[in-house]
């Protein structure tokens, strides 16, 4: 437990607490030696490990350790103990641009700067291969200077998140600021995403205001993929055609960070040493062996085996896909897929997995257990087309409340549609809390 005046690994004196989370909670703390104020985010070992969250853990430090940029909070050192994982990082004591934002909107000059910070360290970040994902002025700290800085970097991407396609394909964020590619689940570049996300939050500086507000969401994403804007009547005329091309619905056609750099609006006052990437003169962050930092948790418990089994999480725009309310597939014009299934689960994972390898078993098919939850089942005779193959995949929202998608990757369609309804259904009837389309029993 972490309390005030503390020492930590008799290095930092904890202070007040700054705010808290499903997973972690921030202190101001005091280097006893130098008297630096740092942050310190503490978060909870076991907590990650239930949720399946020590990839995203590892990606945020590894991502943190390659952005120094003087508008990007810094992370100085990473610590561990058997309970806990200790972010120590750069204290910002201006607070977020969002309360700013909130007592209305900004004077023009003041949100060109706050923007000219924002391209600076985002373009920076594009050029170490990180992209951010979940931009927003929630996640914009101001310092004592005035001066902005990122932070929150939980959801960014690496290059080694792509896949072979050369895009990324985790749907995140934050719905209103959000691309429209991100919402359409076909892969995206990230860089583009993120040049979306800055747009909506420059006309945000100055309209005080979202572009894209709706209570319905369905109707919010229908006029974020049209990028169905209104403009205020103090938006300058350069303001509205420099948004027209960041908030462009087509990436390929969007603006590039070069371009926006180079456009007259956005360089007038524009203080070039933001564009020097300067870093801060601090030390190397200490490294830290994951592998040790999440090896404390009995691994021979539910949770453990759960932790091990790497199952798929759960963002808003998952859940939403898959909740047959909010199925976005209409709105592309998709029909419904017929080889898939889908159905949410009270029960826990290894209960899951337990009896899909008895259904597996009974129908004579072949299971195979791959990572993130997923496992293929085999016919051994060929069918019409083909051997039959279907896929399981568990998504997990918490520890024992899941997802289940069921689809047919080869063989006959009335095949499997045959064998989900004689078959499977009925065999998975104990576990199910209800399939997609059907209310809950």
């Amino acid at each position: 437990m972490v309390e005030k005046g503390n020492i930590l690994m008799e290095k930092y004196e904890i202070g007040k607490l700054l705010g808290k989370g499903s997973f972690a909670k921030v202190y101001h703390a005091r280097n006893v030696k130098t008297t630096q104020s740092v942050a310190i985010k503490v978060i909870d070992k076991e907590k990650i490990l239930k949720c399946g969250l020590m990839d995203q853990i590892s990606r945020e430090i590894s991502v943190m350790k390659l952005v120094r940029h003087l508008n990007i909070v810094q992370l100085y050192e990473v610590m561990a103990t058997k309970t806990k994982i200790y972010f120590v990082l750069e204290y910002v004591k201006g607070g977020e641009l969002f309360n700013k934002v909130q007592r209305g909107r900004l004077k023009e000059d003041v949100a060109r700067k706050y923007f000219q910070q924002l391209i600076s360290a985002v373009d920076f970040c594009h050029s170490r291969g990180v992209y951010h994902r979940d931009l927003k002025p929630e996640n914009l700290l101001l310092d004592e200077n005035r001066n902005l800085k990122i932070s929150d970097f939980g959801l960014s991407a690496l290059p080694d998140c792509k896949r072979q396609d050369g895009l990324l394909h985790t749907s995140c964020g934050t719905p209103a600021y959000v691309a429209p590619e991100v919402i359409h689940r076909k892969g995206y570049d990230g860089a583009k995403a993120d040049i979306w996300a800055c747009g909506v939050i420059l006309y945000v500086l100055l309209a005080g205001y979202l572009p894209f507000q709706e209570k319905n969401l369905m109707h919010m994403y229908k006029k974020i993929c049209k990028a169905e804007l209104k403009w205020p009547s103090w938006f300058c005329s350069d303001v509205r055609k420099l948004l027209r091309r960041i908030l462009h619905p087509n990436p390929s056609t969007r603006i590039s960070m070069a371009e926006i750099m180079e456009n007259p609006w956005f360089r007038t006052g524009l203080d070039a040493s933001w564009f020097n990437y300067t870093v801060h003169p601090i030390e190397d962050v200490v490294p830290v062996d994951m592998d040790l930092a999440f090896d404390s948790i009995n691994s021979s418990t539910i949770e453990g085996k759960q932790a091990r089994e790497k199952l798929t999480n759960l963002n808003a725009f998952d859940i939403i896909s898959l909740s047959n309310g909010f199925d976005l597939s209409g709105m592309f014009g998709e029909s419904p897929n017929k080889e898939e299934s889908k159905f949410t689960s009270t029960n826990t994972a290894s209960t899951i997995i337990t009896k899909l390898e008895e259904i597996a078993k009974s129908l004579r098919l072949r299971l195979t257990k791959k990572d993130g939850g997923l496992l293929k089942m085999e016919g051994s005779k060929p069918g019409r087309k083909g051997v039959m193959s279907i896929n399981t995949e568990i998504f997990q929202i918490t520890p024992n409340f899941h997802v289940v998608e069921i689809k047919k990757t080869s063989g006959d369609t009335l095949e499997y549609q045959k064998v989900m309804k004689q078959d499977i259904r009925p065999a998975l009837k104990d576990i199910v809390w209800a399939w997609q389309g059907e209310q809950p029993q």
